[in-house]
């Protein structure tokens, strides 16, 4: 990939800096740059920066409800870092994720601003990378968002210095950050693994922690891809089967290997939804059924020669505070 070094002290506009994610970029590039942050927030009580004493970060209380009156700052911006997004009420979701987040981009001066690094979704996309129509006919309400404001970006003037990106499964958080939803969860999923460790599927997907993305933003940041280049980046490890994933989390927890593991079919999964009455979305649906959430290059910090954090199930397990024996099993 052809890369174009910036150099020079940045202004940077960042959106969804209390979330997991947006922690996690606002301090590595506070930690691993010279750059000037001016992070929109809603509530600042939320930010929980180790950093945040830094004469470099700018907190502006509102949020992309009242995008325009952050006009005039806009047009002063070198890079935008968008990772606010809404979900729950329909209205909502629509007017932050696609109405506001284009008007912000619109904002932005065309000959200023270097890049705008905006944070998509892989659930929109197949696995040649390209948008999956289920996204919008049978998606949530925050996947279609998602889908209709990336279908947007092509009538933006500043569309060929827009770089997006596309989480897969995120995780990270701990008592100093955010938790993502998969790691919020993740103690009682772990209270199950005695169990689960007896059934096998077919399915394959990526994750990726937190503190990786952050990473990757930061290198981006100073390295915007070519024009020439893709910008669209999927974020995440190299795709794993869902049974091995069972098969890593046992091993670190010490489990010992189930001398029978018993095939979820489709057509079981779907008797037993029937029998028991289960109350699906048409997404979830779609989801039991299309199994291989799996991507062509995913991206992480080794693709720019960058340590990771989480590489693999154990260390994933280990950044996500989790630990255990037979028998007693932890999360901190």
């Amino acid at each position: 990939m052809v890369v174009i070094e910036i150099m020079k002290s940045q202004r940077i506009f960042i959106t969804g800096a209390s979330g997991c994610i947006g922690h996690y970029v606002v301090e590595s590039l506070v930690n691993a740059t010279p750059h000037e942050l001016f992070l929109l927030v809603r509530n600042p009580d939320k930010l929980q920066l180790a950093c945040g004493e830094s004469d470099r970060l700018h907190i502006l209380q509102g949020d992309l409800h009242q995008i325009h009156q952050f006009k005039d700052l806009l047009g002063t911006i070198d890079t935008a870092i968008l990772t606010a997004a809404a979900w729950g009420d329909p209205t909502e979701t629509f007017d932050i994720n696609v109405t506001k987040t284009i008007e912000l981009m619109r904002l932005l001066d065309m000959d200023r601003c270097q890049q705008v690094i905006y944070f998509s979704t892989a659930s929109i996309l197949d696995r040649q990378n390209q948008p999956l129509p289920q996204a919008m006919t049978l998606g949530t309400d925050y996947i279609r968002t998602k889908y209709v404001c990336h279908q947007q970006l092509r009538s933006l003037k500043l569309f060929p210095k827009i770089t997006t990106v596309f989480p897969t499964l995120v995780f990270g958080g701990d008592g100093q950050k955010p938790y993502s939803h998969l790691s919020g969860g993740l103690g009682d999923v772990m209270k199950w693994m005695p169990l689960i460790r007896f059934f096998r599927a077919d399915g394959s997907f990526h994750y990726v922690h937190a503190q990786d993305i952050a990473t990757v933003v930061t290198h981006l940041v100073d390295h915007p891809p070519d024009p020439r280049d893709s910008r669209e980046l999927v974020l995440g490890n190299d795709a794993i089967a869902v049974n091995q994933a069972i098969r890593d989390i046992c091993q670190y927890l010490q489990m010992a290997k189930p001398w029978v593991q018993i095939p979820v079919f489709l057509q079981l999964a779907n008797i037993f939804i029937v029998l028991f009455r289960i109350q699906m979305a048409d997404w979830d649906r779609f989801c039991l059924n299309y199994r291989h959430f799996s991507y062509q290059n995913p991206v992480n910090p080794r693709t720019f020669g960058r340590s990771p954090l989480c590489s693999n199930i154990t260390e994933l397990m280990q950044a996500s505070g989790v630990k255990g024996k037979v028998g007693k099993i932890e999360t901190q």
